[in-house]
């Protein structure tokens, strides 16, 4: 069998039903890998060994038991983004000013991940408040790629996949609200998969008014993705947006086995920001485009489907999203620059340029949905630069040039936040160096499924998987 992680998480699921890998031995597997090389990679905020190991030897009893039909991750490991609630554990936000946070409840897709049959070994870092498109706090430090330890691993959800893309976890929760599950699945050399507004709950605490954030998962593999949402992709009551779910007996997964047929794929790699993308993103994109043709698909040049506005407007929203985090005021000494800097700017935002940045986001979200219609999906760079030392988004100094850095970074993102459509990094590219550099698929609203479905083609075309970092 070789390594224990060098299994996907469904096939350690399939083990465990076959009784050739037990939970408890999966969970010190990881566990033992975490205490090695989790401090190098900056992968987690919070460990919860004891809680782990106990639910692992529960599902080690239910899964030897037999005479009920067994949840269909039952005893694989995943971990939690710092950002999302769990109950009786500690929730720092990657802020100091919320060290000591202990939820009462948790997230709706905890519960779901749990009953999915998961065993979460804890909580994984994120920037504070999930506010840079990099993951680095002063409560656990920087994540760093396990493809180059000198890298940031990317934000927010940058502990998430040090984690997967370091062999300390099969799978792992993320939260995207401008690319922060894209984004280091680039750097890291993963499948990172924004699903579509409402697709996942985000209840029964969390809130998000204008609708950009989303959870989803970061894996290996697409197929690791597909299941990992489809454990999570329950509606909840009251939810204030949702995706209409699949028809009864349907799931992401089986997808992953379906022919696309023929699609018409555009392209383009203009930002509204006006940077220009780094030769290496260029590279991968034009990679990526030729093997779609070799596929078979249709793959054309199009325009940019947003204004040259649309960059100020999300800025206006994020703004005022970074007050969403209510920090005492004797606490606000705590905060980094970059978060200091995005709550002052918050509160010089009016109320009426705020409803105005609302609305011209859900009007440039309706015209780009309706520009690209024609097409099954589109391609871009997921990132305008290659991944990044972790000195480069340094705070020190004039806050607005991180800023511009990180509008560098990445350019291409947030734009699908804004209109809701799913989006999925995929890693299909390498640089001489070694280092890798993700594309994104944008599919239609609501259409995870399709979506997933050329994924898997692409990976089945050109595997990835078996490419390992250094510390594997």
């Amino acid at each position: 069998m070789g390594n224990i992680h060098d299994l996907t998480g469904l096939e350690q699921a399939a083990a465990i039903r076959a009784g050739g890998l037990s939970p408890v031995e999966l969970v010190e597997h990881y566990l033992e890998r975490i205490d090695r090389l989790g401090p190098a990679l900056g992968a987690f905020v919070t460990l919860t060994p004891d809680l782990a190991l106990e639910q692992a030897r529960a599902a080690s009893d239910r899964a030897r038991a037999g005479g009920e039909e067994l949840p269909p991750l039952l005893g694989v490991p995943t971990a939690i983004k710092d950002l999302t609630d769990t109950a009786g554990i500690r929730t720092t936000l990657g802020s100091c000013a919320f060290a000591g946070n202990v939820p009462g409840t948790d997230a709706h897709s905890v519960t779901l991940l749990r009953a999915a049959g998961t065993i979460s070994l804890g909580k994984t870092n994120t920037p504070e408040f999930g506010q840079t498109s990099y993951t680095d706090n002063d409560v656990a430090g920087p994540a760093r790629s396990p493809w180059d330890l000198a890298r940031n691993a990317g934000g927010s959800s940058g502990g998430a996949a040090a984690a997967v893309a370091g062999g300390l976890l099969p799978f792992a929760h993320g939260s995207d609200g401008g690319g922060s599950i894209r984004i280091p699945a680039s750097v890291c050399g993963l499948v990172g998969l924004k699903p579509s507004r409402g697709r996942i709950s985000a209840g029964p605490a969390g809130a998000d008014a204008p609708g950009l954030a989303v959870q989803g998962p970061l894996a290996r593999t697409v197929r690791d993705a597909a299941a990992m949402l489809d454990a999570m992709a329950h509606p909840m009551p009251g939810d204030p947006y949702w995706a209409e779910p699949l028809p009864a007996g349907e799931t992401f997964l089986s997808y992953a086995g379906r022919p696309t047929g023929r699609l018409r794929i555009g392209r383009y790699a203009a930002t509204a920001n006006g940077t220009t993308p780094d030769p290496a993103c260029i590279a991968a994109w034009e990679e990526v485009s030729a093997l779609l043709a070799e596929l078979g698909h249709e793959v054309e040049d199009t325009e940019l489907p947003f204004p040259s506005s649309i960059a100020s407007c999300f800025n206006t929203i994020w703004g005022v999203k970074s007050l969403d985090f209510p920090v005492d005021p004797a606490s606000e000494e705590l905060l980094r620059p970059v978060t200091r800097a995005w709550r002052e700017y918050g509160r010089t935002i009016s109320s009426h340029a705020y409803s105005a940045a609302l609305s011209t986001m859900q009007i440039a979200g309706r015209q780009a949905v309706v520009a690209t219609a024609g097409y099954d999906a589109l391609l871009t760079p997921t990132l305008g630069l290659p991944p990044q030392r972790v000195e480069f988004f340094t705070e020190d100094g004039d806050v607005t040039d991180n800023l511009r850095r990180q509008g560098a970074f990445t350019p291409f993102t947030a734009m699908y936040n804004l209109t809701g459509q799913p989006a999925v990094n995929l890693p299909l590219h390498w640089t001489a160096d070694g280092m890798p550099i993700g594309v994104s698929l944008i599919g239609r609203p609501a259409g995870e499924g399709p979506l997933i479905a050329l994924s898997a083609q692409l990976e089945d075309a050109r595997p990835w998987a078996d490419r390992k970092p250094a510390c594997w």
